[in-house]
This record gives C-alpha cells, sequence and structure tokens, in this order.
C-alpha cells in the first residue's frame, strides 16, 4: 500500500473520536438515560390525563341543573282550598349524585317532567296523594350516563315507573295564606324499581292565585330499594342520592 492509498482511506475516517462507539458501558448509559427521560415524559403525560382530563371534562360538560326551589308566585286573588289538586305543568322530578372521577367531584343530575298525581285537601289538612314518575322519561346531559340508568341501575323496561303514596295525613295548621310558606314532613311509600319502602322527608308548600306548589327532597340509600350501585369503570359514587321533586298543583274538583 503505498502512501496516496493510506491518505485516501484515512480521509474516510470521522473527524472526531466518538468513545461511545468503543465504549460498551457508555452505550449502555445513554440507552438507559433515554429510557428514563421517556419513563418521566410518559408519567408527566399520564398524571396530566388522571388529573386534567376529568377537570377538563367536567368543565366542558359544565355545572349540573341547580337544585329544584320554589319559584315565586305571579300573586293574584287565592281561589278556596277544599278539593282534589292535580300536577300540571312546570312541575320536575330530579335525581342527583355526586360523581368523583380520579379525585374529581362532580354532580350527576338528571331530570323529568313526565310526573302525574293528584293531592286531596280537607281544610288544613291534606288527607291524600299519590305521584307517578314516568323512569324512562329521565335525561341527564351525558348519553353515557343515561343509558347506564335505563339498563342495570334502573331497568326502565322492567320497572318503568316510580310511585309515592302520602300513608299520613299532613296539618298543615291553618289554611295558609297567599305567599305564606308552610313547612311539614311528609310519610308515605316510595316504590323504585319495583321495591316498596316508607320514607319521610320535608316538604315545603306556597300558596299563591288559583296554584300551590310544593317542593322537598328525599334521600336514597340504593341498596334499599335494590338499586345497584352506580359506579362503574373509573367513575365511583357513594350509597345514595336524592331525589327532589317540584310539584305545581292546580285544583281540579271542590
Amino acid at each position: 500500500m503505498n502512501e496516496s492509498d493510506i491518505d485516501e482511506q484515512a480521509s474516510m475516517w470521522p473527524d472526531t473520536f466518538e468513545p461511545e462507539r468503543w465504549d460498551p458501558d457508555q452505550r449502555e448509559r445513554r440507552r438507559r438515560k433515554r429510557v428514563i427521560v421517556w419513563f418521566c415524559a410518559g408519567l408527566a403525560a399520564l398524571v396530566l390525563v388522571v388529573v386534567g382530563g376529568p377537570a377538563i371534562y367536567f368543565h366542558i360538560e359544565g355545572a349540573g341543573p341547580k337544585r329544584l326551589t320554589l319559584p315565586v308566585g305571579p300573586g293574584g286573588d287565592v281561589g278556596p282550598v277544599n278539593g282534589t289538586w292535580a300536577v300540571a305543568s312546570p312541575s320536575e322530578v330530579q335525581y342527583r349524585v355526586e360523581e368523583i372521577l380520579f379525585g374529581q367531584h362532580h354532580t350527576a343530575v338528571g331530570t323529568t317532567a313526565k310526573v302525574r298525581g293528584t293531592v286531596t285537601i280537607k281544610g288544613a289538612t291534606v288527607t291524600s296523594a299519590q305521584f307517578t314518575v314516568d323512569m324512562a322519561s329521565v335525561h341527564s346531559d351525558a348519553a353515557g350516563r343515561d343509558v347506564q340508568f335505563d339498563d342495570w341501575i334502573m331497568d326502565t323496561v322492567t320497572y318503568p315507573s316510580g310511585f309515592f303514596t302520602l300513608t299520613k295525613a299532613i296539618d298543615l295548621g291553618k289554611v295558609p295564606s297567599e305567599r305564606h310558606v308552610v313547612d311539614a314532613d311528609a310519610v308515605g311509600e316510595l316504590t323504585l324499581r319495583g321495591k316498596t319502602r316508607t320514607v319521610s322527608f320535608p316538604l315545603s308548600m306556597e300558596r299563591y292565585g288559583d296554584g300551590i306548589d310544593a317542593n322537598g327532597t328525599l334521600t336514597i340509600r340504593f341498596g334499599l330499594w335494590g338499586i345497584p350501585n352506580p359506579s362503574f369503570a373509573i367513575t365511583r359514587v357513594g350509597s345514595t342520592g336524592t331525589i327532589d321533586v317540584l310539584f305545581h298543583l292546580v285544583r281540579t274538583h271542590s
């Protein structure tokens, strides 16, 4: 090999010396460093999804509907109280359940206006009351949640209606004047998912014009009615929820 051949081959060598090409330990250290960097990046992304994902989801979903409360009546001359009163529009029944998704809290709310019922009043006493709710018409702001509600949670195909029957007369004390809110306890039998249990809950009633509004909140322990716990996959809920009612009543018979 002459000198020109040596120079030609030397020109093909790298200009800098890269020791890691010849040092297996250094190559291994560089590989481990890359693995650590990618692991940390993946962990950070996971934390962002776990912590920030639910917050973003709940932000997009927005706050649920507000609790049902007595509205401000239009006023006017009050009519007689004695007689039979029927549920009319606008009336609503609402469930509220606290959800926890990766530590983020959110209130799931489902509502229906499909409620029927009658109330009988004699003097200053509510002597009877019956209400029926179309369970299949209860809807929230999430289609997936509604599917779970209709399917295995409430099984609305088998149990399409919920019922409440007053079993103890409510003594109002005296015939309420207009815009006067009367607070009392309602005692009766509540039927959900085919199971009936006795319940008691606070009820507020307001008389105005020719109508009466009634508002109440009842806490439901799912297991007592054989309702499967609504928790699924990564969303967890407690063992209770609430049912809020707001009935607008109009007099039908004296």
